[in-house]
């Protein structure tokens, strides 16, 4: 595969993940402005909930900038098979799937938590498959060994293998973890919308458990 073919094959991934994305985000903002969570803001169910919530928004970023240091930008140009890309062929869509969770999880709700993570599972499976489609035309027999031997998405730990060093590129390591700092966001406009979910000026015509 040229070079060029392989730009329009990122590109054309690209733009799958950012439109589903955007409708994911819109059905979202459209939820919040009329659901909130069975459960008042201030219970320990409500609290308890939030709170693992933003435990696994933290492990997301974290992952994310931790897979970052083994990866550093070379998905389409090498195959990485070590560290975190050893137990799991897609890390990085992993820990955005738990990052999806955790911000489902902001209202307080464990329903919307699992809804919000198996949306962005959704998502991420289709991007996974036309990626898969360009690494095998990329990688060849090298990266169908890979597909047969290391999980998509949820990671086998067993199989952990790591190097001895890695080649850092600190401004893509910033970049992700701005990048995954997005999920923070979540966390005040969830709160903003309780309130006014509280104070009536928001109807709340769904509530979920």
């Amino acid at each position: 595969m040229s070079s060029s073919q392989r730009s329009i094959n990122l590109t054309s991934v690209q733009s799958i993940r950012k439109g589903v994305l955007l409708a994911f985000i819109v059905a979202g903002i459209a939820f919040v402005l009329v659901g909130d969570s069975r459960w008042p803001s201030g219970t320990f169910l409500h609290e308890g909930i939030e709170f693992l919530g933003l435990a696994l928004i933290v492990l997301c970023i974290c992952g994310r900038m931790i897979c970052t240091l083994y990866i550093g930008g070379r998905k389409i140009e090498s195959l990485v098979v070590a560290g975190p890309y050893s137990v799991v062929r897609n890390p990085l869509y992993t820990l955005s799937i738990i990052g999806a969770v955790g911000v489902g999880a902001q209202l307080g709700s464990f329903v919307l938590a699992v809804v919000t993570g198996a949306v962005a599972a959704l998502v991420f499976l289709l991007v996974i498959l036309k990626e898969e489609q360009m690494l095998v035309l990329r990688f060849g027999k090298t990266y169908e060994d890979y597909l047969a031997s290391v999980p998509r998405l949820i990671p086998d730990f067993s199989r952990w293998r790591d190097v001895d060093k890695v080649e850092v590129n600190p401004r893509l390591v910033r970049v992700t973890a701005l990048d995954a700092s997005i999920f923070l966001l979540s966390i005040p406009l969830a709160e903003v919308f309780e309130y006014l979910h509280d104070t009536g000026v928001l109807p709340t015509l769904i509530a979920l458990p």
